[in-house]
């Protein structure tokens, strides 16, 4: 059989041969018609009979073509389109992340992602200012996933936050109605390969931060830096209560029975041992008391004490710190006992 040519036999007859589907000799070929991307000839045969089979042949030809044809995608496209499935996948969205910067302040206290990682002028109300920027290492920045916002593992960064804080406001942040927090990033910016972690600061209202009930947290204008130096409004100092047995801040010059003195950092790593000790928490405030009051060094004396611990939230976030009250034992006073000495602390 030559190149491009078959041999047909019909009726034991020997019929010239005839070329391949697509190159018809010897006979007239009226037109083409298009079947999908295929030109497939329509043709008249002389001979009847050699038409109609002629006709079969290209009729089962062309059904097998088409169907190659329509199975290898080879159809006209769309109006509008190039036909190529390859070269208008848009590639995959990159995973979005950024780096918060110190002195962004933020109107939502959400953890931050890159939808809502939105600063405002801190000139104008908010709820959190970010005052440190951190970064995980070693084996803790190769996790898969980032550390829980409330877990342990975070503790390295909340201490790092804790210092920095210190330096941010002047003082110990404790000693007014201020928090910190460390956040890590959201899973995604994680994935993306973020390690950073902010460190917030943020003002609580006056009785969820004196009597360490659960975080209320304030909307504030301005910066916090520097905001425990003397005088601050912020900073705890004198104290009643309420009809609810609540401290309630007042002025030193009015009658209180309560005094801020200081803050005892625990090292139980449980808020309900710390609750079932309360002896030693009170012996550590008397420390604090007669330091406060600035008695020499021997010449302590029993006084009254009260303390609170950090909120719920505050503990789980890694604060230790118990906030340690001088109590007058009875009548009320109407000044300050600090630098006062013994006669000022001393319960008769």
């Amino acid at each position: 059989m030559a190149d491009g040519v078959e041999s047909v036999r019909s009726r034991n007859r020997s019929v010239l041969p005839r070329p391949s589907i697509g190159l018809p000799a010897m006979v007239r070929t009226r037109h083409r018609r298009a079947v999908g991307c295929l030109m497939l000839p329509v043709t008249n045969f002389p001979d009847p009979l050699e038409g109609r089979q002629m006709r079969r042949r290209l009729l089962m030809g062309g059904v097998t073509a088409l169907v190659t044809v329509l199975a290898s995608g080879c159809v006209a496209p769309p109006a509008g389109t190039d036909g190529d499935l390859l070269d208008d996948w848009r590639p995959l969205a990159a995973a979005q992340q950024f780096t918060p910067r110190v002195g962004d302040c933020h109107a939502i206290s959400d953890p931050p992602t890159a939808e809502n990682h939105t600063p405002v002028d801190c000139g104008q109300p908010h709820l959190l200012e970010t005052i440190h920027v951190g970064t995980f290492t070693g084996a803790l920045a190769q996790r898969p996933t980032p550390p829980p916002f409330w877990s342990s593992v975070m503790r390295p960064a909340f201490a790092e936050c804790d210092a920095e804080a210190r330096k941010f406001v002047g003082e110990d942040w404790r000693d007014g109605r201020l928090a910190v927090q460390a956040v890590p990033p959201s899973a995604q910016g994680w994935q993306g390969g973020a390690r950073w972690f902010r460190c917030d600061m943020f003002v609580l209202s006056r009785q969820s931060s004196a009597n360490g009930a659960d975080d209320a947290i304030m909307k504030h204008v301005g910066s916090l830096r520097g905001a425990l130096k003397p005088p601050s409004p912020l900073a705890h100092a004198c104290f009643d209560l309420d009809e609810w047995y609540a401290l309630e801040p007042v002025t030193c010059i009015n009658p209180h029975r309560y005094e801020y003195v200081g803050i005892w950092t625990s090292p139980l790593e449980r808020r309900a041992d710390v609750e079932r000790d309360s002896a030693s928490v009170h012996a550590r405030c008397r420390e604090l008391v007669n330091r406060f009051a600035k008695v020499p060094a021997g010449g302590e004396v029993g006084t009254g004490t009260l303390y609170r611990l950090p909120s719920p939230q505050g503990w789980a976030r890694g604060d230790r710190g118990l906030r340690c009250y001088f109590w007058t034992g009875g009548p009320a006073v109407s000044r300050s006992v600090r630098g006062g000495g013994v006669r000022a602390i001393e319960i008769e």
